[in-house]
């Protein structure tokens, strides 16, 4: 069951989002869920870069990933070309009727096109105007690309994963686009409410490799005070085969976790060796008691085993899953966590959902990604803007606007 349109927290609320990929889009997924009406600004042709990524939907067609239908749920397509005058006329009477402004291009860009915070702020004096950036939109590095492999690297976090291992390794989550997204939803919902409070418009510059930083909770507030890293392997960690597959657990993050692991693994013994006596011994001498560990681990024989003894202890651990193992869990299936939405062509595509529910329901998309660019060109200029039908055929004629 989905929460009505009525009762989300941002209906009424309309977001011009000039964003691609996935830290913008992403970000305003998470506002379209949550009920805000989410225009989508896709330059003519070939749209968001994530509509030509991999696991095609539609046979013949290049512009249907399951990339772009995930992160695009609940928006509507217009496409206009930026770089006319009547497109960006367009765009600014948009901007005119809208509460939040978002872009993710290169710091400069949207300034260069005429549609910067101080062009935005011109004709709608209380917006809320967000940019979405690697590193922010002043500093010696502002001007790099912003991909998240990249940032990753350049925030210190790829070095921290490296640890023991012979050389830096890409990661397969894109933490920085995703935090970078929630930072700015959030940031946004704040200037909302300033301005609902004032009437006063907001600029937000997101950082994505500050998002990163900041989500660090050990090795930088350390680093900052002069201590030490805390990388790969993480002191207190464990993961470890049993048969053929994996188990997780960990014996820090409460003061209570060592005492518990040492009655399970009726070892005492250990709190009275000075290697293990004091958190900061465990956490300086873990390569030796990580030995120890996994060598009690291998006593339980199975995975299975292993987490039934590590639970009724109350120690954290887990089972390593495969996506698909997520996928057909209970749990997700009965929070309802990967709900179906209806393609025009495919059938049922199912995507994730809002990471929360609102008063006890999942919060699910309301509608399809636009299944072509330029999808809602037409009725936008029509419905929202009011324009005749001889202004929005001239704008289509001259190329200003397209789709289907």
């Amino acid at each position: 069951m989905e929460t009505q349109d009525s009762s989300l927290p941002l209906a009424g609320i309309v977001v011009l989002d000039l964003t691609r990929v996935l830290a913008g889009p992403y970000c305003t997924r998470l506002l379209s869920d949550m009920g805000a009406r989410v225009i989508k600004v896709e330059r003519p042709g070939t749209g968001d870069d994530t509509r030509m990524a991999t696991l095609q939907l539609e046979p013949g067609r290049l512009d249907q990933s399951t990339y772009f239908s995930r992160v695009n749920a609940g928006k509507e397509s217009v496409s206009i070309d930026l770089s006319s005058a009547a497109g960006m006329a367009v765009l600014l009477d948009l901007a005119r009727r809208a509460d939040v402004f978002i872009e993710n291009f290169a710091p400069g860009v949207v300034g260069r096109l005429g549609c910067g915070y101080d062009s935005v702020r011109a004709v709608k004096p209380d917006i809320v105007y967000c940019s979405i950036s690697g590193y922010g939109q002043k500093g010696p590095w502002s001007d790099r690309p912003a991909f998240a492999h990249t940032t990753n690297a350049m925030s210190g976090m790829m070095h921290l994963e490296q640890g023991d291992e012979p050389v830096p390794r890409a990661s397969n989550l894109q933490a920085a686009d995703v935090l970078a997204a929630t930072q700015a939803s959030a940031a946004i919902l704040g200037a909302l409410l300033r301005r609902n409070r004032t009437g006063k418009s907001a600029f937000l510059d997101v950082s994505m490799i500050e998002t990163l930083i900041g989500a660090d909770s050990v090795s930088y507030p350390s680093v900052l005070n002069g201590g030490k890293e805390y990388g790969n392997p993480r002191p207190g960690m464990v993961v470890h085969r049993l048969g053929d597959r994996y188990v997780a657990m960990q014996i820090v993050g409460s003061a209570d976790l060592w005492k518990r692991t040492l009655d399970l693994m009726k070892r005492h013994d250990l709190n009275e060796d000075p290697r293990f006596s004091t958190s900061e011994g465990r956490s300086s001498n873990w390569p030796a008691l990580r030995e120890i560990l996994v060598t009690w681990l291998d006593s339980y024989g199975t995975v299975d085993a292993a987490l039934q003894a590590l639970e009724k202890a109350r120690i954290p651990c887990a089972p390593v899953l495969t996506p698909a193992e997520v996928i057909a869990s209970p749990h997700l299936a009965g929070r309802q966590f990967f709900p179906s939405l209806n393609h025009p062509v495919a059938g049922p595509v199912r995507v994730t959902a809002s990471p929360y529910h609102l008063d006890g329901q999942p919060v699910h998309p309301r509608s399809p990604a636009p299944h072509h660019v330029g999808q809602n060109t037409r009725d936008v200029l029509s419905g929202f803007l009011g324009y005749d039908a001889g202004r929005v055929a001239s704008l289509f004629s001259e190329g200003a606007v397209s789709g289907p």
